[in-house]
């Protein structure tokens, strides 16, 4: 059945690559189906991949070759909650060694452009408490890259 809602992710020609390393890197991901051009379009041929239907952490996702006409920036991101510093070492380290870039408070992008917070729950938490709590762990995070967990608990404790 097809979902009422689907994230849409517009790549030149990678899509099926792209939608491969999200399902060997996250666990509840895979990819679907794909489907080829039933002709020519503007950014290829007949024949030509066209679509990947895929999942990341259970998220329905289609990955579009439409050509490189569009590049992805921040303002989309896959916000992914982890409960340790493992996991979030093992995802970040996973799209960052993998071609991707680190940026600053938790987030990085993949190879082809996609931006990724990796964000753990402690840190969400810390927020979610509001007041002094909330902005030790704010001041912390806003001197990171990946998220260090024990650095975001102190901050949180004083």
């Amino acid at each position: 059945m097809t979902p009422k809602n689907t994230i849409c992710l517009w790549f030149d020609k990678e899509a099926l690559e792209a939608a491969r390393f999200y399902a060997a890197t996250f666990p509840n991901s895979a990819v679907t189906a794909v489907h080829k051009a039933p002709s020519d379009f503007p950014g290829g041929k007949e024949g030509n991949l066209l679509i990947v239907e895929f999942t990341v952490l259970g998220l329905p996702c289609v990955g579009l070759n439409g050509g490189p006409i569009f590049k992805h920036s921040e303002a989309f991101s896959f916000q992914v909650a982890t409960d340790t510093q493992e996991e979030t070492d093992r995802y970040w380290n996973a799209i960052v060694g993998n071609g991707g870039e680190e940026s600053e408070c938790g987030w990085c992008k993949d190879r082809w452009g996609i931006s990724w917070q990796i964000t753990p729950r402690v840190l969400t938490d810390a927020m979610a408490a509001g007041g002094a709590e909330a902005k030790r762990a704010f001041t912390a995070m806003m001197t990171m890259g990946k998220i260090d967990i024990a650095t975001i608990e102190a901050a949180r404790r004083g």
